[in-house]
């Protein structure tokens, strides 16, 4: 089996780490240079950085920042917010970001994800969703969580997949920030119907909910923010009673 990854996110506003509560009701949570150079030294197994309102804001994301965390870390780290075109990827390729993740852009222009895979390689090009289930299923979401669209997650993701997008990160609007644990009917639905790696993102607040995610979910990943910058949960920690819990995690 391949090891599980565990994957903390610095959600970045202004320049700084926030954490909220179904996309909302935002709070300082760290230096990003600090909490990404802890995260490494910790045992993290990637990190991602996500400026969540580059996209609303019209503008690009902060390359100098990018740079300055990819400095910090050894481990693999993805980035993204406001990528819209090749270029965006390359810069920021060129700041020291290992992967690049799309999301409302994409969901724009679609043709964005060949693109990326065709210029740059699948392995770089990971296809974020923020959805929402309501009465009539799980529907994406625009500019982080501010935009409903026509596309709904199991769709979008295969035609994502088919594209060239070389894994998923999903993120529950519903379960976000509330700690009650992951989406994870959606997640195994997802991974039972695409060949690509799944990220789960999205409602971790205790140990349990990270084993759930990769039991029940069948997720690839586990993406978390909040338990780990508020220091509720450290990784060892974690990655230990995933090992007691026979889940293969790199050590």
């Amino acid at each position: 089996m391949l090891a599980k990854r565990i994957i903390p996110c610095l959600d970045i506003k202004d320049g700084q780490t926030v954490k909220g509560t179904n996309f909302v009701n935002l709070r300082q949570a760290g230096d990003p240079i600090e909490l990404g150079r802890a995260y490494s030294e910790q045992g993290a197994d990637e990190l991602v950085f996500l400026d969540i309102t580059a996209s609303h804001e019209g503008r690009k994301t902060f390359a100098e920042l990018v740079s300055r965390i990819a400095a910090t870390i050894n481990i693999p780290f993805t980035v993204g917010g406001g990528i819209h075109e090749l270029s965006d990827v390359e810069r920021l390729l060129n700041a020291g970001a290992d992967k690049i993740s799309v999301n409302s852009a994409a969901l724009r222009r679609p043709s964005l994800i060949d693109e990326i895979a065709g210029h740059f390689g699948s392995q770089v090009c990971v296809l974020a969703v923020d959805a929402r289930q309501d009465d009539e299923g799980w529907l994406c979401y625009l500019n982080g969580g501010r935009i409903p669209t026509k596309y709904k997650l199991f769709d979008w993701a295969h035609e994502a997949q088919e594209r060239g997008a070389g894994e998923l990160l999903f993120t529950s609007m519903n379960h976000d920030g509330v700690r009650t644990g992951y989406a994870n009917e959606a997640l195994a639905t997802l991974a039972d119907s695409l060949s690509i790696p799944i990220i789960a993102s999205g409602g971790a607040g205790c140990l349990e909910h990270f084993r759930d995610a990769f039991v029940f979910g069948k997720a690839d990943a586990a993406l978390a923010a909040g338990v780990f910058h508020f220091g509720d949960i450290s990784i060892p920690k974690l990655k230990s009673y995933l090992c007691a819990e026979g889940i293969t995690v790199r050590q």
